[in-house]
């Protein structure tokens, strides 16, 4: 099979054709479920399904890489579900993903030079790219596989102007044997269309609304080529603490039938949104250019899409799918049955809580000494949290103790003794929080949490935990001593291995620490299920080893969904790392109750 980019729509073997696309992430769906997703995806009446690939997932360290064979076997599965595949390998991906896809060994080098023609950034890229990329070139159309079209960046007009860095990018795609046709997408303005276009590589659009006027401002830029929607948002995602923003299924509906009827292919944005297990979730700045507040993004990536977080098919599946039928050959297939669910509640039975200070002793990386906090990346800390501590001299009165360029959240402990959370620029001072009056001598700790790295605008890329320094009065306090826990620590068999062997002391439910516990799945009772925290305020759950995600009592997500091929029948090991806890000192337990399962 031959597919091309003709003068006005895409052809395969000469013949025209619609690309009716629908972004499902590999990475966001447990691989037990792939093609339950994607016969979803085709029943609705999609033809083509588009996937990212972030680079931090499958290269977590430099040099380290994992599981880049997870793209090829889902393009495999999209192959067999009778599905075409679009492939956007980034280097960036924005996503709502940590980073934008970056890894933090890279950006926390390389600050704003990634994204650009610096040389060290296009090593990088080439490197990962010559990892990765054979997963895709083996599946392209022309050698019998489903991979029909591949992105170069991503909505690169968003964020900078490097002409030079996006023809490396289309280059090195063709030298590494991507014989597809390449594209861009961005948003459908002329800064961002004259930003993000390579001369020669077709451009798409990203919308949610007013296609005809998107369309246009395409054609401003380029006359021909086919148009296309790459991103046709059908919903949005959600911040924690904020209320979400549905759509209404009739008015997305509706601006789906404006894309079709401009003769533009599609790719809606989410069909199936899936899931940001183990805390990769992202975040964004708040402000019209995103550059205020940090605004961290749920674990839930549901999106609002049709094919809602537990495959479960939603009225906008329905509107859209009378939709796409007419546009169909032939009759749609039979809408898939409802993935099992778990059978009935089960509650969590806890058995053992160990406070942080144990936990970072038995989990953590050596602890540093030196003379300005280190951040999170020169701790080699992605996803994770670190403890700072810091001597105030004495005798000395109090003064305001402050703590510049804090990022995310942290959680003080003055002589033991517990204080306030601090977040950043919580006094209205910009970078700066404001722990309070502190006389010394006296020993502060500041356990510093990464809410998930900006994945969006000029922020990309910034570094995590005290970036600035701690301050009493006007004066810097040294000797600053670090050590931080990443998450991936507690996952799979070597976490498993490594919590076991940890002292556990008798069960504190909801109090600050680690703790653990047993599910018991009855026979014949494995399925979806949802885990509930009552009374719990903030922290990370996982299940069989299985990083289920982040839960906050802020919402709006009150539960962490749980694919049914995490579970199994009989006893599951249940860890949660609560990091926030009752007021007072660790280890006290407010009115929590015990986690729980439900369908």
């Amino acid at each position: 099979m031959r597919f091309a980019v003709g003068e006005r729509e895409f052809e395969v073997d000469g013949r025209p054709v619609r690309l009716l696309s629908g972004a499902l992430h590999y990475f966001r769906v447990h691989e037990a479920q792939w093609g339950h997703r994607l016969a979803m995806v085709r029943a609705m009446g999609l033809n083509c399904v588009e996937t990212y690939v972030p680079w931090n997932w499958h290269e977590p360290r430099p040099g380290e890489l994992r599981d880049v064979g997870a793209l090829g076997r889902f393009l495999d599965a999209v192959a067999a579900a009778g599905l075409w595949a679009i492939v956007r390998p980034g280097p960036y991906i924005c996503a709502e993903w940590e980073n934008g896809g970056l890894p933090w060994w890279l950006t926390g080098a390389l600050g704003r030079r990634v994204r650009t023609r610096e040389p060290a950034f296009l090593r990088a890229v080439d490197g990962w790219w010559e990892a990765v990329l054979p997963q895709v070139v083996a599946r392209q159309c022309g050698r019998g596989g489903p991979v029909v079209l591949v992105q170069v960046e991503n909505e690169y007009g968003s964020y900078g102007s490097d002409a030079e860095y996006l023809r490396h990018l289309a280059w090195k795609l063709r030298e590494l044997g991507v014989s597809v046709p390449l594209c861009t997408s961005d948003g459908a303005e002329d800064h961002m269309l004259t930003g993000g276009g390579v001369p020669g590589v077709l451009a798409t659009v990203n919308f949610g609304s007013g296609a005809r006027e998107a369309f246009a401002a395409l054609r401003r830029h380029r006359a021909r080529g086919p148009l296309m929607c790459m991103e046709f948002w059908c919903g949005w995602f959600a911040h924690w603490g904020a209320a979400a923003e549905p759509r209404g299924a009739a008015e997305v509906a509706a601006q789906l039938r404006e894309v079709l009827a401009c003769g533009a292919s599609v790719n809606v944005y989410m069909a199936h949104g899936g899931t940001s297990f183990g805390g990769w979730a992202g975040a964004n700045r708040a402000g019209e250019v995103q550059d205020g507040a940090l605004l961290p993004t749920v674990t839930s990536y549901d999106y609002g899409a049709p094919v809602d977080e537990r495959g479960r098919p939603t009225e906008l599946f329905w509107r859209m799918r009378e939709v796409l039928a007419e546009y169909a050959v032939g009759p749609l297939p039979e809408v898939p049955e409802a993935q099992p669910v778990l059978a009935g509640v089960v509650e969590v039975e806890l058995s053992g809580w160990l406070g942080m200070d144990a936990v970072l002793a038995g989990l953590g990386g050596p602890e540093v000494c030196a003379g300005a906090p280190p951040t999170f990346e020169e701790l080699g800390v992605e996803r994770g949290l670190v403890r700072y501590r810091v001597a105030v001299p004495g005798p000395r009165e109090a003064y305001p103790l402050r703590v510049v360029g804090l990022r995310d959240r942290a959680v003080t402990v003055v002589d033991g003794v517990r204080g306030p959370v601090l977040v950043e620029g919580n006094e209205g001072e910009g970078e700066v929080a404001v722990l309070g009056r502190v006389a010394g001598p006296a020993e502060v700790e500041l356990w510093v949490e990464s809410l998930g790295r900006v994945n969006y605008g000029p922020r990309l890329g910034e570094t995590k935990g005290i970036t600035g320094g701690v301050l009493h009065e006007r004066q810097y306090l040294h000797g600053v001593r670090a050590r931080g826990l990443r998450w991936d620590a507690l996952e799979g068999a070597a976490g498993a291995a490594a919590v076991a062997g940890l002292g556990f002391g008798g069960p504190r439910p909801g109090a600050r620490g680690l703790h653990r516990g047993t599910v018991t799945v009855p026979p014949g009772g494995v399925g979806d299920a949802v885990v509930e925290l009552p009374g719990w305020a903030r922290g990370l759950v996982w299940i069989g080893g299985f990083p289920v995600g982040r839960y906050w009592s802020v919402g709006p997500q009150r539960g962490l969904f749980v694919p049914g091929p995490v579970l199994r029948e009989g006893a599951n090991e249940v860890l949660v790392l609560e990091l926030e806890g009752p007021d007072g000192a660790e280890g006290a337990s407010g009115t929590a109750g015990a986690p729980r399962l439900v369908p």
